[in-house]
């Protein structure tokens, strides 16, 4: 068995993953909900070290995410946008299956299920969307022997209670060439979702994950001698969890199975990592493991874990494992007016424009430019040149997740103030604190984050940095579905004020 690289793969807001490969080339998409540009596609060549090439969701012209906002559920925040794609690579095309969660008040909870696709996944380009219909969320697609088209998915048999079901489709059209079928309801973990079916040794195999995306996340799978069934669940369910364990990878599931060139099993998955007080401030990431799947066997997964044993040593080669093509990693959210956005020169220097939509807005664009936080212990930091006088504008540095939770430090220009904000909505706290600061021409903002904490703190010009405030990571975690991002964001009283944001690093 090969060894495992160092978990996990993609670190930060990396959702539901799904990978393709391609010859000796890996390829791999997450959720990303409410941001744009949408569906990062990441690529590898030994499973360690891995590039972000672009984005499938790349053109705002592609799709609204003006209707993605947060329903605060009582067990769960549930993000509207982008669900749970799949990847897969059929006659030199790459396709993208994938829903948009759209919530209105009127329509809440409307799933929008498109395939999008490229004959060049290195330029970047993708189509615009082929619609097709599916009620329900997580489509996969399995292209069988005899070129037929399958698409599986997890269906909605009413609100809160899914099953797999499957349908064949003309991926040019979206035009359904079959009746769809339930083909299987799970092991009875709530929510079965997330579905890929595999051919091997004559047998049809569904892997799906089910239990929830917290707590009870759980792998199983069932197999077929017919794609339409009957399936057969597999004796040894779940084949791959971290429920009832003590695991520092935590709400394993979301799996995908594939093998590398040298036939070795894997399989890509996501996953939390939950220190001992319950703080899983980075939210669901992407992991890898090692399996077996022998002929004619059912696959099997080893435990989900963060540095096995001999892997530090085997990988010190001093390269970055995970790098982005320059500009492809920076985020908005929902709809953004880009014109809002120009550079300085260099991706650490930014002018932004303020609107008077702030981030908690549940469906306009504030603006704002951030990037994944991708590590546990960090600094993330920006100046801020001082506005034109007279400006009324709040500027500042934020870690982001959605309209109801945030944690900022900013410049009030209006009443020449450093402050704080920490909202929560799902946990019902606001905390927020002011200080004078003297009229000078720079600020400097600091957030420093471990496990445990966030540590808000400024200096004014050439002064000397003061701690604003001291924030448990506690209070940004919950059950969600994001992770956060950390950036840049200005909003005004009403009059658009072009700020400059320099030396803008996010950790």
């Amino acid at each position: 068995m090969p060894t495992i690289p160092i978990n996990p793969i993609i670190p930060g807001f990396a959702p539901d993953p799904s990978l393709v490969r391609v010859e000796s080339d890996y390829f791999l998409v997450n959720s990303t909900f409410h941001l744009f540009p949408g569906l990062p596609i990441y690529t590898s060549k030994d499973l360690v070290h891995w590039e972000h090439i672009g984005n499938a969701l790349h053109r705002q012209s592609q799709m609204s995410l003006e209707h993605s906002s947060t329903k605060i559920n009582p067990d769960l925040l549930a993000t509207g946008g982008l669900f749970a794609p799949t990847i897969r690579y059929h006659n030199e095309t790459f396709y993208i299956v994938c829903t948009n969660i759209i919530h209105k008040p009127d329509i809440p909870g409307r799933a929008e299920n498109f395939v999008i696709s490229t004959k060049d996944i290195w330029a970047g380009e993708w189509s615009d969307p082929v619609y097709f219909d599916h009620d329900g969320i997580d489509p996969s697609l399995f292209f069988d022997d005899d070129g037929k088209v399958y698409l599986q998915g997890s269906h909605t048999v009413r609100p809160r209670v899914t099953e797999i079901n499957l349908f064949e489709i003309d991926l040019t059209t979206g035009k359904r060439l079959s009746e769809e079928k339930n083909i299987w309801g799970g092991t009875g973990g709530k929510f079965p979702e997330g579905p890929h079916i595999y051919k091997r040794d004559g047998w049809y195999y569904v892997l799906i994950a089910e239990g929830g995306t917290h707590e009870g996340h759980m792998i199983t799978t069932a197999r077929s001698k017919d794609i339409w069934g009957p399936y057969e669940p597999c004796p040894s369910n779940p084949i791959l969890t971290a429920a009832g364990t003590r695991e520092y990878i935590q709400y394993v599931g979301h799996c995908e199975a594939f093998t590398d060139p040298e036939g070795n099993s894997w399989g890509v998955c996501l996953g939390v990592r939950m220190e001992k007080g319950g703080r899983y401030i980075m939210g669901r990431e992407t992991f890898l493991t090692s399996g077996e799947w022998e002929e004619g066997e059912w696959p099997a997964f080893d435990t989900v874990k963060m540095d096995p044993k001999g892997v530090v040593a085997a990988q010190g080669d001093g390269k970055p494992r995970l790098s982005a093509r320059p500009g492809v990693d920076f985020l908005h959210i929902r709809n953004p007016e880009l014109s809002n956005y120009s550079s300085l020169g260099t991706d650490r220097a930014v002018t932004i424009t303020s609107v008077s939509s702030d981030l908690s807005h549940p469906n306009e664009s504030p603006s704002f430019i951030g990037k994944r936080m991708r590590y546990l212990d960090g600094t993330s930091s920006v100046t801020i040149v001082s506005p034109p006088e007279g400006s009324r504008v709040t500027a500042g540095l934020v870690v982001y997740k959605d309209e109801h939770r945030y944690l900022r430090i900013f410049l009030d220009t209006s009443e020449s103030r450093i402050g704080f904000e920490l909202v929560n909505g799902y946990q019902k706290l606001s905390k927020s604190n002011t200080q004078s600061v003297e009229k000078v021409t720079e600020y400097h903002l600091t957030i420093d984050h471990t496990e445990k904490e966030f540590r808000l703190s400024y200096s004014a010009g050439e002064g000397s940095k003061t701690t604003l405030a001291v924030i448990d990571t506690l209070e940004m975690t919950d059950p969600d579905f994001v992770g956060p991002v950390i950036g840049a964001f200005a909003v005004d009283q009403g009059h658009a004020v072009k700020v400059e944001f320099r030396n803008l690093e996010i950790s």
